[in-house]
């Protein structure tokens, strides 16, 4: 069953903006058919898709408030995770099998720091293969998965935050605040390929859209916590 923060059942989630920590393994989807199904909402959809290898916030719009979708994924983002460094992978993050470019890991913090101060304000950026931006009607992943690259265009994107600490030998934490269409596999693909060691992205969280957080998430549904707007 559930309530909202003042113990009342809750059995109409129409015209509401809902802020959703999607579990890991989740499809966004996933998600939005969970919510649709379990209150028999007609019409619902979400604001940003996140990786089902990605944690965090999910926000799903219900009924007119699906309106205001557009306008909430142009908003900048927040995430924090970890970056494998010493190994690539050609999907940029876990999906695809892990490649040892090198043992012996030979950077301090200045290093590090040198990198990360590259990727700070406004830049050009290559999206993946492993993505959904679609080429003559297909999704890129799909080709990517059959072995085919094609050219993509660059794209400009703003990162305004860019913290990376080390936790070991061979994995960075960070957090980052970044524009919208920021592929942050990419960035952990390209800081390993700058920091000349590979890397590729092992876990993300993200933890804020604009000013929408995840914070005061009491409620929860099949797993799925959440919060009403």
């Amino acid at each position: 069953m559930n309530s909202d923060l003042t113990g009342n059942v809750i059995s109409d989630l129409s015209n509401r903006i809902i802020l959703a920590d999607k579990p890991l393994d989740l499809t966004s989807a996933d998600v939005v058919r969970i919510f649709k199904r379990e209150f028999s909402i007609k019409k619902i959809g979400h604001s940003g898709t996140l990786d089902p290898r990605a944690t965090g916030l999910l926000i799903l719009c219900t009924d007119k408030k699906t309106k205001e979708i557009n306008d909430i994924l142009i908003l900048d983002k927040e995430y924090e995770g970890t970056i494998r460094i010493g190994a690539v992978t050609k999907s940029f993050d876990t999906e695809t099998d892990e490649e040892i470019i090198t043992d012996e890991i030979n950077i301090n913090d200045a290093d590090i720091e040198r990198v990360r101060k590259t990727f700070i304000g406004e830049v050009e950026q290559t999206p993946p293969m492993y993505s959904a931006i679609k080429q003559k009607g297909k999704p890129l992943y799909k080709l990517a998965r059959k072995g085919k690259e094609v050219v993509r265009e660059p794209r400009k994107i703003i990162i305004s935050e860019f913290e990376v600490k080390r936790i070991n030998d061979t994995e960075l934490y960070f957090r980052i605040s970044s524009s919208k269409g920021t592929y942050i596999r990419s960035i952990a693909n390209d800081f390993g390929e700058r920091l000349g060691t590979g890397g590729y992205l092992k876990t993300l969280r993200r933890t804020r859209i604009g000013n929408f957080g995840l914070s005061g998430l009491t409620e929860e549904l099949n797993g799925i916590k959440y919060r009403l707007i």
